[in-house]
């Protein structure tokens, strides 16, 4: 392999390449359950797959008997009937094939639906935290990749027990039509048997870097494609081709080495039958000639050495797919396995309607210290495992938030200010309560609930957040803003658009509310795209609005705008506030200044400017310069900085 398509095997993508156990008995137990709601659908398959193979072996068997009880005895009736069965074995060889190949299709589609649906199910229940940690590339390879291995999986079981009963079937009937030139005959199966062993290996190996140069080849197409803005703004399409040229030249080569070792088996496979059929002809021959064997014998017997190679062809090519689906399944259950780390508690109630009150008691806070609880199973072991300790000599968390006291009263406007890396972002998650902070490192009150102590819904569902980087999802415009409020009338849905300004721009559109907004929004800017999150935000009615950096990215005229649409909107609601543009949050209620974690200063902005403290620093240091329309209230202030 290139040496640069070797740096560019992202870390962590080793495990997506690897060939698992041939049997994993933890994977089969754990794939049992999605097996059996569809396990009359699998016997079928299963009584086809008997049915067929049954029929693949009888069918020598009774041309031996057409020549030696009717041909050479001028029995043509009795030839007659056997040829009418013949067709009728031929005919349900037929149905039992189409039957197998569609019921176990069925049954690999409804697990590949099931499992599917459960890990989605699951995705969504994850906390961030799993989510700050994982790579979304390798989370859909979960989903897609390993979830499609396992599907092929169901498929290869039958197809492998299919030819092991065949295997078995032709060696039983060969011993018994003649056991010393049946053992003529089989006396190349070692030779096969040390020629796989030796093929084996490195047929692992190739097929190994194939799927190692395809991941490569597919990150590399998923990164320039998703910064495709910035390649083309600086110039790199030639020197990205080149490197692309490097990656897709290993992945060519792989797959030739892989083709040259598949394609080198059927040859030595087809040299051994044919010394295999040689064996049976000379030998036979011998013995027909002193009428120790019958003809027919020895037709069936070349017929069957034919077929005996192609079961063990088949096993060797399903190997390596059994190897690698066990594998697949190992990383699907494993991800399975991990535990969200924030969890309502057994006895959480419903949250009351809210005033609006928060309050933080001495909190602290660490990400790492709040992820520990995150639990997986170990794919050796099979035991729970931290998900995070690895030994007992890890230096401790250090802590993002630092015993933090603040009150805020219902209905006020507060800002928080602060540099970057303050901790103003964590803040606002842990009052949303996207992470848990442990018991006993503080606690966040909302009208003097522990918010540990509530069910997250219910929480969820009185506040709103806007971000600085607006997300919208494909769908309509009325889709997006009804995203979690499908209950509320169009009248409410065009109140909160025209309340941030967004229903002009809406109506001017094609199919005004009915426009379909593709992936991520693109195709409405950047700043009608945030007004549309806006509007997601506030037709819910919350108690409290969190704004992070969320007029970020909004011409002063619009955030103008938003910010007197705001004065109404968010009375007699509480408003939290990440500021980045100090200039903006005059008028707010309360202005608390974060660093390093820790509260330096709590006031106004005038008791602050007076005090000459860090955010007096601050303003004059960064802001002075920026003039923005002063609001009438502390409702209008702008976004932060997003730690």
């Amino acid at each position: 392999m290139h040496g640069s398509a070797f740096q560019d095997v992202a870390r962590g993508q080793s495990d997506e390449v690897t060939f698992g156990k041939i049997y994993d008995r933890r994977v089969i137990l754990r794939l049992l359950p999605y097996v059996i709601p569809y396990k009359k659908l699998a016997l079928i398959a299963t009584v086809a797959m008997l049915v067929y193979t049954a029929s693949q072996v009888s069918i020598p068997f009774m041309i031996k008997l057409g020549i030696d009880d009717y041909i050479e005895t001028k029995d043509f009736p009795g030839l007659t009937v056997l040829f009418a069965i013949f067709i009728s074995v031929a005919c349900t060889n037929w149905v039992a094939n189409y039957v197998q190949q569609l019921y176990m299709e069925k049954v690999g589609q409804g697990v590949l639906y099931d499992l599917r649906r459960t890990m989605f199910a699951h995705l969504q229940k994850l906390s961030l935290s799993y989510y700050d940690k994982t790579e979304v590339g390798r989370i859909m390879s979960r989903v897609q990749g390993d979830v499609w291995q396992l599907q092929e999986f169901m498929n290869v079981v039958i197809m492998t027990l299919a030819d092991l009963l065949s295997l078995a079937g032709i060696i039983i009937v060969l011993l018994i039509m003649n056991l010393k030139l049946g053992l003529i005959t089989m006396a190349v199966l070692p030779v096969l048997i040390i020629i796989m062993a030796f093929w084996q290996p490195f047929a692992v190996k190739a097929f190994l870097r194939v799927r190692r140069a395809i991941s490569i080849v597919n990150g590399a197409l998923n990164e320039n494609i998703t910064g495709v803005r910035v390649v083309q703004a600086m110039n790199r399409q030639t020197r990205n081709l080149e490197q692309f040229d490097e990656k897709n030249t290993e992945h060519l080569e792989s797959n030739l080495v892989a083709s040259k070792l598949s394609s080198g088996l059927i040859p030595v496979v087809d040299i051994l039958t044919a010394v295999a059929i040689g064996l049976a002809i000379i030998f036979g021959t011998q013995l027909v000639s002193v009428s120790a064997l019958e003809v027919g014998v020895l037709v069936a017997f070349i017929m069957y050495v034919q077929r005996f190679f192609d079961p063990i062809r088949n096993l060797t090519m399903q190997y390596t797919q059994l190897q690698r689906s066990m594998a697949s399944g190992a990383r699907i259950f494993e991800l399975l396995n991990v535990q969200p780390d924030l969890v309502d508690t057994t006895d959480a109630s419903e949250l009351p309607r809210l005033k609006g009150a928060v309050q933080l008691k001495n909190l602290s806070f660490s990400y790492a210290a709040a992820s520990r609880d995150v639990q997986t199973l170990d794919r050796e072991t099979g035991e729970e495992r931290n998900g995070h300790q690895t030994n007992g000599n890890l230096p401790q968390p250090q802590d993002v938030l630092k015993n933090l006291n603040l009150e805020i009263n219902a209905g006020e406007t507060v800002a928080i200010v602060g540099p970057t890396g303050a901790g103003k972002t964590t803040l606002v998650s842990l009052i949303s309560r996207f992470y848990d902070v442990p018991r006993d490192r503080g606690a966040i009150l909302v009208d003097g609930i522990d918010i540990r102590d509530v069910t997250r819904e219910s929480l969820a569902g009185q506040m709103s957040m806007v971000l600085q980087e607006p997300f919208l999802f494909s769908g309509t415009v009325s889709e997006n803003i009804k995203y979690n409020s499908l209950e509320v009338s169009d009248e409410q849905m065009f109140e909160a658009a025209k309340a941030v300004g967004a229903h002009d721009f809406i109506v001017q559109m094609e199919d005004g509310y009915d426009t379909y907004l593709a992936e991520r929004g693109v195709n409405v800017s950047l700043g009608q795209r945030q007004l549309i999150s806006f509007a997601r935000a506030i037709v819910a009615d919350p108690r409290i609005l969190i704004l992070d950096e969320a007029t970020a990215n909004i011409d002063s005229y619009t955030e103008m705008l938003i910010q007197r649409a705001l004065q109404k909107l968010l009375q007699d609601r509480t408003a939290i506030v990440i500021a980045h543009r100090l200039s903006t949050i005059r008028g707010a209620d309360k202005i608390v200044v974060l660093n390093l974690g820790e509260i330096m200063e709590v006031g106004t902005h005038d008791e602050l400017m007076e005090s000459d403290g860090m955010y007096a620093h601050l303003y004059h240091m960064n802001y002075a310069s920026i003039e923005a329309p002063e609001p009438a209230s502390a409702n209008g202030v702008s976004s932060g900085d997003g730690d």
